[in-house]
């Protein structure tokens, strides 16, 4: 496997195909030119009624991405989730467990190795049957010193990824992929804290899943939730993600876009998928929709994997603006054929794949403008808007906006409340500046897009920044009171 070999037509290499560019050069020249025949002949559509559409299509748009994403939350409760009873895991005794490759990809990680190696030396499964393949790149010696300074145990190794381009995670992964032994592997990040028992859990799943299950997905969680708003914000964001809208895409039967982490694959299906887009920096997404579109099944496993969330606003920044890059990269990949990728797929799939990786992307670009016009309206009344939309547009607009935030915010607590961030609940009701936040990394993200020498671009996420270890929630509801 050459891992800077993207999958046979759908890498994120290329931003647009040739299709894709000649719709989006016809459609801008089909609706300039419809305005200048009418500025010109008053013939057709008015600049107005043109902004009229466009701006009853954003209504439509917000109003199908909060209807789905509510959808899932709240039909998460019966979810299919595979759930380990007690005792369960000694029904698969160790003679029988598969050879496991655990791929750990790190860059610039040597502040968080020590931690790093204890972790993984407690996961629960047979020493004789696991490699821990420690992904580190070439121009990184203080990672690979720090990590030869552990006294490394027999089922770990170092693997130097070559210094060539793009030089991102999942190009790292696929270097890792190539010298993998075991029938089964995980991606685990730096800074994770996976349940010790979580490869047990996933072997048993797919044990006793069918075989088009070829990938099961663990929950991820924040271990710093009350460092900051910041960190509440994004462990409520995490919460709802992971334990309720994912719950809710497992239970319809929805491609699920994987998280970065923690997702567990039988390695001959992933080979066979050609690995991950190195090009692509929301490579898990990316694989979720590949694997359905391959007929294979995604599932959900009732296992924590911790992560610390970030606390510092500029690395939060390039985080998120690099997983929207990464969500708006996999969107175009997977339309630059959507006939094909509806007969694949069907209907009620692609229709979710728009709405969770391309809408609602797209509803955070705009939310700035729908912010604007919605704050305008109370400032300075209705006089000045009502006769540039029509009542269906302006009011709709309005009720999108209200309504959709509340509802969102609602979504959010349920999140918190399933987590048992229970003094999180009240920060809930600010989150709307943390959705401008992130607006501000969309723009960033796009830019980024249009630019080739960014396009592939990893932002680097700066790990270890909250060195304290996890606050009992118990005791910060107390301390809220």
């Amino acid at each position: 496997m050459n891992p800077d070999a993207p999958p046979a037509g759908l890498s994120a290499q290329r931003l647009l195909s040739p299709g894709q560019s000649a719709l989006a050069l016809g459609t801008v020249g089909v609706v300039a030119g419809a305005i200048a025949l009418d500025l010109l002949t008053g013939f057709g559509p008015s600049p107005l009624q043109w902004a009229q559409g466009g701006m009853f299509a954003l209504i439509v748009l917000y109003l199908a991405v909060i209807g789905f994403k509510l959808a899932m939350v709240l039909g998460s409760g019966r979810s299919t989730a595979m759930r380990f009873e007690p005792g369960a895991l000694e029904t698969f005794p160790d003679s029988e467990l598969p050879r496991y490759t655990v791929l750990v990809p790190l860059y610039r990680e040597a502040a968080v190795v020590p931690g790093l190696v204890q972790r993984l030396s407690a996961l629960d499964y047979p020493q004789e049957k696991l490699e821990i393949l420690l992904l580190v790149e070439a121009d990184d010696g203080e990672t690979r010193t720090a990590l030869a300074a552990q006294g490394l145990g027999p089922a770990f190794r170092t693997v130097v990824v070559p210094d060539t381009q793009p030089k991102t995670k999942p190009k790292a992964c696929n270097v890792g992929l190539a010298r993998a032994t075991g029938e089964l592997c995980v991606i685990f990040d730096a800074e994770d804290r996976p349940d010790p028992d979580q490869l047990r859990k996933a072997a048993l799943a797919f044990r006793v899943l069918p075989d088009r299950v070829v990938c099961v997905q663990a929950e991820l969680q924040y271990w710093n939730p009350w460092t900051n708003w910041l960190t509440r914000c994004f462990s409520a964001e995490y919460a709802t993600n992971f334990s309720l809208t994912l719950h809710g895409m497992d239970r319809h039967r929805l491609a699920i876009p994987l998280g970065g982490t923690s997702n567990h694959f039988r390695i001959d299906a992933l080979r066979d998928l050609g690995g991950w887009d190195p090009f692509n920096v929301t490579e898990d997404a990316d694989l979720g929709i590949r694997i359905a579109r391959r007929g294979w099944d995604v599932r959900m496993i009732v296992s924590v994997t911790e992560e610390e969330a970030n606390s510092r606003l500029g690395n939060w920044i390039r985080q998120r603006s690099r997983w929207i890059k990464g969500y708006l990269q996999t969107w175009l990949v997977h339309s630059r054929q959507p006939l094909k990728l509806w007969r694949e797929l069907g209907t009620k799939k692609t229709l979710a794949i728009h709405l969770t990786l391309g809408f609602s992307t797209v509803t955070t670009l705009i939310n700035p403008l729908m912010w604007t016009l919605t704050l305008s309206y109370f400032v300075f009344g209705p006089q000045w808007m009502e006769p540039l939309f029509p009542p269906v547009v302006l009011y709709g607009g309005m009720f999108a906006m209200i309504a959709g935030n509340a509802l969102m915010c609602y979504a959010l607590m349920l999140g918190c409340l399933k987590r048992g961030l229970y003094a999180a609940v009240r920060a809930m009701l600010t989150v709307p500046l943390y959705w401008g936040l992130m607006s501000v990394a969309a723009y960033k993200a796009f830019g980024q897009l249009l630019r080739p020498s960014k396009r592939h671009y990893w932002e680097l996420t700066v790990h270890g920044l909250d060195t304290s270890d996890e606050i009992d929630v118990d005791e910060e509801v107390v301390r809220a009171r």
